[in-house]
């Protein structure tokens, strides 16, 4: 039925190329018509499919993109340098943080000893030299005591 369809060989497939044929225009209101001389007919290319099918079509040209400019390669061993440098440069600020908060811990510590022991020291100052009522006598209840010869009994 359709030329196409024809049992060919390979090679015969692989080099038929096929014209495109053009429709006649539609019969609509008259338009006005702008001359445009074309550039030329694009070829049209047929692909034959495994099952024996052939597929006719124009070939586009796609629009590529600007080529990318390459990038200088940066070595692994620089990059290495630079992750280990940065690696030691957190270390080193962690050990000085550590260290900054261990003073600061030993400071505090500190302080509170010395406020321990100057609490303790003037509550013994206190019960020491303190002004209680017993200085250097015999505090006597006098309601109990009997006194007799100048000795009291309680």
């Amino acid at each position: 039925m359709y030329p196409e369809h024809a049992p060919q060989t390979p090679a015969q497939r692989a080099v038929q190329v096929h014209q495109p044929v053009p429709y006649p225009p539609a019969v609509t209101a008259p338009a006005p018509l702008v001359p445009v001389q074309p550039d030329g007919v694009p070829a049209v290319a047929s692909i034959v499919l495994p099952d024996g099918r052939v597929v006719t079509g124009y070939a586009i040209d796609h629009a590529r993109p600007e080529p990318v400019t390459a990038k200088p390669a940066v070595s692994r061993a620089a990059v290495n340098v630079a992750l280990g440098g940065v690696g030691f440069l957190a270390v080193c600020g962690g050990l000085l943080l550590l260290t900054s908060f261990i003073a600061a811990l030993t400071a505090f510590i500190t302080q509170l000893i010395i406020l321990a022991a100057v609490i303790f020291g003037g509550w013994i100052a206190v019960q020491v030299l303190g002004t209680g009522g017993h200085r250097g006598g015999t505090t006597v209840n006098i309601r109990k005591a009997v006194f007799r010869r100048n000795h009291f009994h309680g």
